[in-house]
């Protein structure tokens, strides 16, 4: 009982109007374990402690030493985590791109783009079957000699389809064109 007669007890409205702060500043202070409370339902400070928890917490925070809560330095974690993590995918996508302009890795557009031409030009190859075998069949004497003709065509097809190679310089072109580094490099050619 003594103790509580040394105490001088204010609510969190006298705190506010001394400090120039709002009642729900005050409070969330408290909260946080700035200022130390008397009771909590109401809020009551006593008035010595509080003033200097205050000025220590504003000494503190101009110098750099802010106390930080729970809340704050999981903030901080979850934020510095992130920033690795965006760190860390920016380095993975930078090291794709490398691989891409050194033709070690290829985007699946550039590959379904490089197969759809070959497709075209196989397609292209049986449809011009007929017009250049009509004549050469139509004078065959005999069925057998139609069908060797036009399986001799089909092995030429074939034969042409088996020497087909992976070529590196188309991907390289295709990404140029992407990045739009064509003109620059003929740019830099003619120079």
């Amino acid at each position: 009982m003594a103790e509580n007669a040394k105490q001088n007890l204010q609510s969190s409205a006298i705190i506010g109007k001394l400090f120039d702060l709002s009642d729900r500043r005050v409070q969330q202070l408290a909260k946080e374990g700035i200022l130390p409370t008397a009771s909590t339902r109401p809020y009551k400070f006593d008035l010595l402690p509080t003033v200097k928890a205050y000025i220590k917490y504003l000494s503190d925070k101009a110098n750099g030493k802010e106390v930080k809560n729970a809340d704050t330095v999981q903030a901080e974690a979850d934020k510095l985590r992130a920033e690795a993590d965006l760190k860390q995918s920016k380095a993975k996508i930078a090291e794709m791109q490398l691989k891409e302009l050194e033709g070690k890795m290829h985007r699946s557009e550039d590959v379904e783009a490089v197969m759809n031409d070959l497709v075209y030009t196989v397609r292209s190859m049986i449809m011009a079957l007929p017009g250049r075998l009509a004549m050469d069949v139509v004078q065959a004497d005999t069925a057998n000699e139609a069908s060797a003709i036009i399986r001799a065509e089909c092995h030429k097809i074939l034969n042409e389809l088996a020497g087909y190679q992976y070529d590196p310089e188309v991907y390289q072109r295709r990404v140029r064109d992407r990045e739009g580094w064509g003109d620059v490099l003929t740019d830099e050619a003619d120079d």
